[in-house]
């Protein structure tokens, strides 16, 4: 088997040493348009990568295609696996640009190409975990997801930009704009990040939700921020984005009826975000490449995997999910 990994940020790098570890493909290539990244992460790489450096939507000569490539480049890349007919793992948490790959669904149709949307932290992981929320439900009335910490600097400059646009909530049959920074609420993340002031921001995972589970009523995505946060979204950033950031964590809730009474189920992971989306998404392609994925076209997770058993598989590479009753695990 073979894997082509689009993008050697923080990321991508970590997606081909996640695939390296477990052995479950022979080559893979690593492309990426700078030089200066391919020779940072070449250093850690063993003689079974391949290393490109190469523009990102050409000749994809893979079983399948992970696109972990910045804001901007990633429909192109999705298109030219498409037509490649290439399967595709999408990693990007940008809401206008996971809009127009979604518009892309027919053409994957046509090419009975399986293309995943979505597959990192959040969205990704967050749809896992409601998937799986989900099943412990008769009816689902709201999902609610919250999020905290950035992975690169590609997904910091993502999330800032998020916080002055405007976000969708899906409320009953519509999708209700909100102004970004609004809508303030106190979340209770995993320890170590703790409670953290969450916001409206312009996020992908509500599409994703409801494309999942059309008959739940309500469905909400916010971002923790800070006050600097907030009053500068707007500006350019002040100072560049740390290489990869600290500790990042999802909060899932769940709201709905089980044996005939109203419930709320909440579940949550701690993780560096950059190392948790690479799992998410090696995991991903190593259920492409076993053909375990459950419908073919362009999906979400929460729509592709078996929600248990993905995240077994997660905890396996040392990502733990939690549900708020004590500390136990979900695996």
């Amino acid at each position: 088997m073979r894997v082509a990994v689009l993008g050697a940020g923080a990321v991508g790098s970590r997606v081909v040493r996640q695939l390296l570890s477990t052995g479950s493909v022979d080559r893979i290539v690593l492309r990426d348009t700078s030089a200066e990244r391919l020779a940072q992460v070449s250093r850690s790489l063993g003689d079974r990568v391949e290393l490109e450096h190469h523009p990102f939507p050409s000749d994809l000569e893979a079983d399948a295609v992970v696109v972990a490539t910045p804001r901007g480049t990633q429909l192109e890349a999705v298109e030219a696996a498409i037509q490649a007919r290439r399967p595709a793992v999408l990693v990007g948490d940008g809401l206008a640009e996971t809009i127009a790959i979604l518009h892309l669904a027919g053409a994957a149709a046509r090419a009975r190409v399986p293309v995943v949307v979505g597959a990192g932290f959040a969205p990704g992981f967050s749809c896992v975990l409601a998937a799986h929320g989900r099943s412990w439900f008769d009816t689902v009335r709201e999902m609610h997801v919250s999020k905290a910490g950035t992975g690169g600097p590609a997904c910091a400059l993502v999330h800032h930009r998020a916080l002055s646009r405007r976000s969708y909530d899906w409320r009953e049959d519509s999708w209700v704009r909100r102004a970004g920074g609004s809508g303030r609420e106190l979340a209770w993340f995993p320890d170590p990040v703790g409670p953290r002031d969450c916001y409206r921001a312009a996020l992908p995972d509500p599409v994703l939700l409801h494309h999942a589970f059309p008959t739940v009523e309500r469905i909400t995505a916010r971002v923790a921020a800070t006050r600097r946060d907030r009053l500068t979204a707007p500006l350019p950033m002040l100072s560049p984005p740390h290489v990869e950031g600290g500790n990042g964590a999802i909060r899932v809730e769940v709201r709905g009826r089980r044996a005939g009474v109203e419930d709320v189920v909440v579940l949550g992971v701690t993780e560096r975000p950059a190392v948790a989306a690479a799992a998410v998404a090696a995991t991903t392609v190593e259920w492409l490449l076993a053909d375990r994925h459950l419908v073919q076209g362009m999906v979400g997770l929460a729509e592709m995997v078996e929600p248990l058993a993905f995240l077994d598989d997660l905890a396996d590479r040392g990502i733990e999910a939690q549900i708020f009753e004590g500390e136990r695990s979900l695996a």
